[in-house]
């Protein structure tokens, strides 16, 4: 079979939905479709609008053949998801949004059951944000329904089964917080099996499987070749970190930044990670634990900016510098490396528009540099998603660890690269620049500053 070259990535994130061509000699995004990920509040509990999405994929794809020689489809999406199938392959339960606070319910109970951190590296989290939670509260909650549950399938592999009809899971989502993996052995973790859910679990294999053709009825609906190969799917952050691990020499960090900020340290100093900080253990396409942290910055400056986005002039950077103008953590609570702890602006009453957008990309770059913090990275940092194109946010990542910071130097998102590696891992589709602030010295004293206000 001929090594693709053009790559229909299938990207799900917890805001937007894409489907995005990507050229892996190019190493480019050559052509994208985009809508809004919204989410449905009607019916038993608040889920995600399947059908709409899976219309639009298949809207996507057939515009996308007909100007693309498509060769493969490959899919990412959020984590903390999964689909509930019934013996006919249906849903038996809708798939549940994962900031539902329902789970949280049965807190106490789950508590009971759930593995240690130091088993599962997976911090408590709130509402469905550990996926064993909200499988665990779907059960309870709505058992006539689950007893028809036959498969229990990581949100990339129940696309990849809509395209395929094949079923399968993958270890970057079954090892993203979810309480289901043992990282350390490689192997479903004793809740899964105190619960009876292991034979639930359809067989594991590896992201960049194949797990066959599209399945004729999509073929015709879209225009693609009935021979469009479907690989299995991975996690999106683990999307952004895998052409890292596999061309590129540890120690090192990612950042993927999104509606989620993960900052993933590869072959970094050993640190015992704080499970109250949001810190755990997130698992590569390749099998291998990796200490992470995150919190919600992509939902934090749609909160604080939004499309509101003021133009930052050299003396509103100036001013904010000198002054040390900052905001204090956390404004979205619950997770993050500081989760009980209120917002607190530092700012005068006459705060100009671009004065706040800079404060705004410091604060969420120092979050940032916390995070690495606490995961012992070392070495380079990539940047990876919308805040690679930050370069207020980068200088502060820069200064803020004393490490070099590096963006992506192709118009492609890590996810959508590192997704369509997933087709051919033998291309180097890591493309990266360094980025050289200025102000080092005024950026370096502000963090200090801020570091001094939380401790």
């Amino acid at each position: 079979m001929a090594e693709p070259r053009h790559v229909a990535v299938i990207d799900i994130g917890k805001t937007n939905a894409k489907v995005v061509v990507v050229d892996l000699d190019a190493m480019a995004e050559i052509d994208v479709r985009k809508m809004p990920n919204r989410v449905s509040n009607d019916g038993l509990y608040p889920h995600h609008d399947t059908e709409r999405l899976w219309d639009f994929i298949i809207a996507s794809l057939s515009e996308l053949a007909r100007r693309h020689a498509i060769d493969a489809i490959s899919v990412t999406t959020h984590g903390a998801t999964a689909a509930l199938l019934d013996e006919r392959g249906e849903l038996a339960l809708p798939i549940l949004d994962y900031e539902h606070d329902g789970p949280d319910d049965l807190a106490d109970d789950y508590a009971a059951v759930r593995p240690p951190f130091a088993e599962s590296g997976t911090p408590r989290l709130p509402g469905g944000l550990n996926l064993g939670a909200q499988i665990f509260w779907q059960s309870k909650t709505f058992p006539k329904q689950f007893s028809a549950v036959r498969a229990i399938l990581p949100y990339p592999q129940y696309w990849a089964f809509r395209l395929t009809g094949v079923l399968a899971t993958e270890v970057t989502s079954l090892g993203c917080h979810t309480d289901l993996w043992n990282p350390a052995r490689r192997d479903f973790s004793t809740m899964v099996d105190r619960l009876g859910w292991r034979d639930l679990m359809p067989p594991l294999r590896s992201a960049s499987d194949r797990l066959g053709s599209i399945l004729p009825e999509i073929a015709a609906r879209t225009g693609l070749s009935p021979r469009t190969s479907v690989h299995c799917g991975i996690h999106d952050s683990n999307a952004s970190l895998l052409p890292h691990v596999l061309h590129r020499k540890p120690p090192f960090a990612v950042v993927s930044t999104g509606t989620w900020v993960v900052a993933m340290a590869v072959g970094g100093a050993v640190r015992d990670l704080d499970p109250a900080r949001d810190t755990l253990v997130n698992v590569n396409a390749l099998g291998d634990p990796v200490p992470s942290a995150r919190f919600m910055g992509g939902r934090e400056y749609e909160l604080l900016i939004g499309n509101d986005v003021a133009p930052v002039s050299d003396e509103d950077i100036a001013r904010v510098l000198a002054e040390k103008l900052m905001l204090l953590p956390s404004v979205q609570q619950g997770s993050g490396p500081f989760p009980q702890r209120a917002a607190e602006w530092i700012v005068p009453s006459d705060l100009k528009a671009g004065e706040r957008s800079a404060i705004v990309s410091f604060y969420l770059a120092l979050m940032t540099a916390t995070c690495l913090d606490l995961i012992g990275a070392l070495g380079e940092t990539i940047v990876e998603g919308g805040f690679a194109d930050n370069r207020l946010f980068l200088d502060m990542l820069g200064a803020a660890t004393g490490r070099p910071v590096f963006v992506s130097a192709t118009n492609a998102t890590g996810t959508s690269l590192g997704a369509a590696e997933l087709a051919f891992s033998g291309r180097a589709c890591s493309n990266i620049a360094q980025r050289r602030p200025s102000n080092g010295d005024l950026l370096a004293s502000y963090a200090e500053a801020w570091r001094s206000r939380i401790a």
